[in-house]
């Protein structure tokens, strides 16, 4: 999955503008995810702890419950350390969703929930060896009292799999679980019976009556690659790497399935138990082996740094041969009883850490670079190699992020390799970071082809022609890393996506609308436009024509998968496609947007719901909106025409400018006034409104409206929304996983009621 695929996006409808909000780029001037935590204020600490908390919740579910990562181990753990500096900075300011609360995602549906006696935690990280001298040096001064205290450690690989913890009883295997979120897993236990390495009775004698027996089920390399081989015979989908299929293999709702996956599974720990295994971390895992289990054979106990690190250095030169993904070496404190009086902080025992692997790499050559055009119009160069194995996957492409990257330089200018360039021709040293992301390591200087010239990136668009500049931040003069097409109405490559946002939830929210569908009426021509969605019920024929030819499209897919011959398949004459007129009444119903709906739906660069909202409740029309915009866009100082905004600062306001003061954008936008009427901003202050001069806190998750929307329909009843429960709170409407804030206010006697009471009360129910 390319870089892009895992930003948050705003997109814009041509021939609107847009913005992706990515982590990993960055924006003109300084985000607030580049300053250092010591230079945050409160209040953008506040915001960068939001970011952090629902970023990161974003990529917890992508991997424990999707099976699905995005971004590298190290890229997650740095959003991790990030969110931990601040929370240490700000400790009035952790979230009650922070990520420093929780371990792994919320387990996925279809399975039944099992709590875990004991939650399943994630370990500290270590990159360096200086990192695990400081761990052993922690422990240490913990136990300085303890003079003649002599203190061992186990070693031994961190298998990369999916963790599972199995509960006997009796000695009989009774279930099996999940990590889940670490409190809460899926119950799996008919597929964890189908593998073989793990005994559905303990063997030998001396276990306890009950424990739970915890480890990694994985993938060999060899059963990976033949299971790829079984499914390209058949047509079928495509495996990225041993981890994510050993996870989906687990989790298939036909036990069958799971077994003709040959898992296998490693026993390291232990939950709940009626009595311990034994006195120490090692010889507890000695007794799994006798019980039945397989053991990692590569678990040693020593008593130095100088001992761990060298077998840490010893599995790293055996990881290629194992047949099977480790990501590093776990240590542990031997002895138990250390280990309880060491303890654990947020989520993580103090007596453990895990030394991470640096990512595997190789080397290869750059044969091309292209130019791919991006969703906001974003020049995004991508190298073409000669393909090359690295970690067990083919890899043939990998982004060159813009041009200051080809040229040696991060967006700051502070080089990167050394400050070589990459050019056509390059080898080139790769790494799969996290095994997940390709990336250039470093460019093989030695073997540069004596006529390879420096790239020169294209300054205009290969898609459209435009020119493609790269924007300059007034205030700070520094010039954005990224280079953008301006042809914004007619650049195809941007057009699908800006309609994309145009439909999506929180702008225009057109059920039947979505990506599938407006990918198949764009390239039919059946949709160019955001006017163009409201007539299109008007071409009705060839809607239903294009509908029908994708489905008998995808029935000749599933036949060349299957090689069943199909039957009774309705073909293009088909005129009753199923949900059209319900599409058609959908389309219709959002003909009166709410405005900052609207607003947001234009996909103006850099304005989001919230600011969507701003806007709304300062303007309260569309017209007045469009008219201010036009003489902000012509003032020579927009100062002098633009109203002051509490949270609108001068990026919004030349956002604005820029779109409408660009003519271009006006046809479109007229045509699309002329199917759509925007509703009035009203705000009510009147006596009618339940809610009129109340402050109002919201918390915990809201299932009926987005946060945005709560707050400025309470802002459009007169009330105050607050972001914290004091004494001056009237009302907290509180939905399912409200925390601390739900606490607080029934401490303080404060009135709090559910979503269905807060939309009866103010009349909508």
């Amino acid at each position: 999955m390319p870089l892009f695929a895992r930003c948050f996006a705003r997109f814009w409808f041509p021939p609107l503008q847009f913005l992706i909000y990515c982590p990993h780029q960055q924006q003109p001037g300084v985000h607030m995810s580049e300053k250092p935590v010591d230079a945050l204020t409160q209040s953008e600490a506040e915001a960068e702890l939001k970011r952090l908390a629902e970023e990161i919740a974003e990529h917890d579910r992508r991997y424990h419950t999707e099976d699905a990562p995005v971004i590298t181990d190290a890229e997650y753990d740095a959003l991790a350390r990030r969110n931990l500096a601040l929370e240490a900075r700000f400790p009035a300011l952790i979230r009650e969703d922070s990520p420093s609360r929780r371990v792994g995602a919320a387990p996925a549906e279809g399975f039944t929930k099992v709590r875990h006696a004991v939650p399943m935690l994630s370990l500290a990280k270590a990159y360096t060896d200086q990192d695990v001298a400081d761990f052993i040096e922690r422990g240490r001064r913990f136990f300085d009292r303890d003079k003649d205290l002599e203190i061992a450690f186990t070693a031994e690989p961190k298998i990369d799999g999916l963790s599972a913890s199995l509960r006997y009883e009796g000695g009989v295997f009774v279930q099996g679980a999940t990590r889940g979120d670490g409190a809460v897993g899926e119950d799996i236990t008919a597929n964890l019976r189908t593998i073989a390495d793990i005994p559905k009775k303990l063997e030998g004698s001396g276990w306890p009556e009950i424990i739970e027996i915890r480890g990694e089920v994985y993938m060999t390399y060899a059963e990976f690659e033949a299971l790829k081989q079984r499914s390209a015979a058949l047509g079928g989908q495509e495996y990225v790497n041993p981890r994510n299929t050993a996870a989906g293999s687990l989790r298939q709702k036909d036990a069958s399935v799971t077994a003709s996956r040959n898992l296998k599974f490693f026993a390291y720990a232990w939950g709940y138990t009626t009595q311990d295994p034994a006195a120490t971390q090692y010889e507890s895992v000695q007794k799994f082996a006798d019980w039945g289990f397989r053991i990692s054979p590569l678990m040693v106990r020593a008593k130095s740094v100088e001992d761990l690190v060298a077998h840490y250095h010893l599995i790293e030169e055996q990881r290629s041969s194992l047949g099977y993904d480790i990501d590093g070496v776990v240590y542990k404190v031997d002895q138990l009883e250390l280990q309880r009086r060491w303890g654990f902080a947020t989520g993580e025992p103090r007596w453990a850490i895990a030394h991470k692997f640096p990512a595997e790499q190789a080397m290869t050559t750059v044969q091309k670079i292209d130019i791919q055009v991006g969703r906001t119009g974003t020049l995004a160069p991508v190298a073409r190699l000669a393909p090359v194995s690295v970690g067990g996957v083919v890899v043939e492409n990998v982004t060159l992020h813009n041009e200051d990257y080809i040229k040696g330089f991060d967006s700051n200018g502070q080089p990167i390799r050394d400050g070589i360039d990459v050019r056509i021709g390059d080898t080139v040293v790769i790494q799969r970071a996290g095994d997940v992301i390709p990336q250039i390591v470093s460019v093989v200087i030695d073997k540069r082809p004596a006529d390879a010239v420096p790239y020169e990136f294209p300054h205009v668009c290969p898609v459209c022609g435009s020119p493609a500049t790269r924007e300059v931040n007034e205030k700070t003069s520094k010039e954005d890393s990224r280079r953008r097409c301006t042809g914004e109405l007619i650049c195809a490559a941007q057009a699908v996506e800006q309609l994309r946002h145009f439909v999506s939830r929180g702008a225009m929210d057109i059920e039947g609308l979505g990506s599938e569908n407006i990918d198949l009426f764009f390239n039919a021509g059946l949709i160019k436009t955001a006017a163009d969605i409201f007539t299109l019920k008007q071409r009705r024929t060839a809607v239903t024509k294009a509908l029908a030819e994708r489905r008998e499209e995808q029935a000749r897919l599933r036949e060349a998968a299957s090689g069943k011959t199909r039957k009774n398949v309705r073909g293009v004459e088909d005129r009753n496609y199923e949900g059209l007129d319900k599409l058609f009444a959908a389309i219709d119903s959002r003909r009166e947007p709410e405005l900052d709906r609207f607003i947001f739906a234009l996909g103006i660069r850099h304005i989001g719901e919230t600011t969507a909202a701003l806007l709304a409740k300062t303007f309260s029309t569309v017209e007045e909106l469009i008219r201010v915009g036009k003489e902000t866009a012509a003032a020579d100082d927009p100062h002098t025409v633009f109203p002051s905004i509490n949270g609108i600062g001068d990026t919004v306001i030349d956002a604005l400018r820029d779109f409408f003061g660009n003519e271009r954008n006006d046809a479109v936008l007229d045509a699309l006034l002329e199917q759509v009427h925007p509703k009035p901003y009203i705000v009510t202050l009147s006596a009618d409104s339940a809610v009129a001069g109340k402050t109002i806190v919201f918390t915990g998750t809201l299932e009926k409206m987005t946060r945005p929307e709560a707050k400025a329909m309470a802002e459009r009843l007169g009330a105050k929304v607050a972001g914290s429960v004091s004494a001056k709170t009237d009302l907290v409407v509180a939905g399912p996983g409200a925390g601390s804030k739900l606490k607080l206010a029934s401490e303080l006697g404060i009135e709090v009621i559910d979503e269905d009471a807060w939309l009866a009360r103010i009349g909508k129910a």
